[in-house]
């Protein structure tokens, strides 16, 4: 007989007794910390009995649900229901159906980070809704997925998240106002939340740890969020981890790299684009070109913006264009030249932000000297005040472009395998 060799922490049996009887569920806390095995292996016990024949799981996006509930590391639902399910369709959406004792489950696999995300789960009612980073879930997702579950014969609600500034929405909104009612004994169904940290993750060997934790910039809100478990908000320099004796750099790519164009678009506002190569997991930002039309007093028109883009690439074999989508005067300009295929960036500004510090700090992000509008923004990159996570709107174009390129690109995630879905 096949077994899962996951260790649990006591913290963590402890949350996941409560869980079973809990209405909703709430684990917060570092990265690598369990918050989304413990989830996954409570989900998986109460789908065996549950009265419900549909049920739903949430990510920021469908491959990130994917991955993180349907496969977490070997450890995810097709691991616990291995031999009794199989991924499918239903009602054109993506699902697990699962055989149980009491008959064929069917687990909804959506993406709830876009304000539309809603409509793919409209139509259906749900038992059990288990999302990850429910933060990054649009609120109007949130609401809806509520409501799928007004029917619902047990309804249980799942969520993990790594922790915010105090004032995000996900706590005023939802979970600072669910812990007052569960003081108050007026939470319907029970209120269960943990906290944890890496070093709750009995699985975590202190090696893996400290491999972990040296990726983070001790001085920058991730490191206090994503390793600590704190709550705490962003302020000072977006990029404290920068410096330009070590990220500034001038290296010759090889044969085998892969180059892409970055590019935020702008009339009157500045316009930057960035050329970079890509080589076994490390990117150069190799040259760039930047235009502020408010300073020049001159607005550029689409060709004359395609010219430039040209310039810049000059005879490489570019893979992508990555442009913000909404930008759709320019793509269309691009495209109608027919020299380079154009993919939209994944403008989530927060994780783009985390995926460039993160790159950072693990060196694979270098900068040419010859870029001096990049650097002089990294310099300056700052936090707005008020306590939320808002950066201040001035001098930060290259910073854009940078994250588009870096969070549609480098991040983690399989993203090879959905560039042909994600072209706009």
């Amino acid at each position: 007989m096949n077994s899962i060799p996951f260790c649990f922490g006591e913290k963590h049996r402890d949350y996941m007794r409560r869980c079973l009887g809990a209405s909703v569920c709430v684990a917060e806390g570092a990265v690598r910390s369990g918050k989304t095995v413990d989830h996954v292996f409570v989900f998986a016990k109460l789908l065996e009995d549950a009265p419900d024949r549909l049920h739903l799981a949430t990510g920021p996006t469908l491959a990130n649900a994917r991955l993180n509930i349907g496969s977490c590391n070997g450890f995810g639902l097709e691991a616990l229901f291995r031999g009794r399910c199989r991924w499918g369709k239903f009602q054109d959406n993506e699902c697990l159906r699962v055989r149980t004792a009491t008959g064929e489950k069917i687990i909804i696999f959506a993406g709830g980070g876009k304000a539309d995300s809603f409509r793919k789960i409209r139509g259906n009612s749900y038992g059990m809704w288990i999302a990850t980073e429910i933060n990054l879930h649009h609120d109007s997702m949130i609401r809806e997925a509520f409501n799928r579950q007004l029917a619902a014969k047990r309804r249980r609600v799942f969520w993990d998240l790594n922790p915010e500034g105090p004032g995000a929405a996900i706590y005023t909104e939802y979970l600072d106002r669910y812990a007052a009612m569960q003081a108050k004994g007026e939470f319907p169904g029970g209120y269960c939340y943990g906290h944890f940290t890496i070093r709750d993750n009995a699985a975590l060997p202190p090696g893996r740890i400290g491999e972990i934790e040296a990726q983070y910039d001790r001085e920058s809100v991730w490191y206090r969020r994503d390793i600590l478990g704190e709550r705490c908000a962003a302020e000072g320099l977006v990029y404290p981890m920068f410096d330009p004796a070590r990220h500034v750099a001038v290296r010759r790519p090889g044969p085998q790299a892969e180059w892409y164009l970055s590019v935020d678009y702008g009339t009157m506002n500045p316009c930057s684009m960035g050329l970079w190569a890509v080589e076994r997991g490390r990117a150069l930002r190799a040259a760039e070109w930047y235009h502020d039309g408010r300073r020049t007093r001159h607005s550029m028109t689409d060709e004359e913006y395609y010219t430039a883009l040209e310039r810049l690439a000059g005879r490489r074999p570019i893979r992508y264009v990555i442009v913000d989508p909404s930008a759709a005067s320019f793509i269309e300009c691009i495209r109608r030249h027919g020299r380079f295929r154009v993919r939209g960036a994944q403008n989530a500004v927060i994780p783009g932000i985390r995926t460039v510090g993160s790159m950072l700090e693990a060196g694979r992000l270098a900068i040419d000297p010859s870029c001096a509008d990049c650097i002089r923004e990294m310099r300056s990159y700052r936090w707005a005040d008020g306590g939320e996570d808002q950066v201040v709107k001035e001098n930060d174009h290259a910073m854009d472009d940078m994250r588009y390129f870096c969070y549609t690109v480098l991040r983690r995630e399989p993203w090879r395998r959905e560039e042909e879905k994600e072209d706009v």
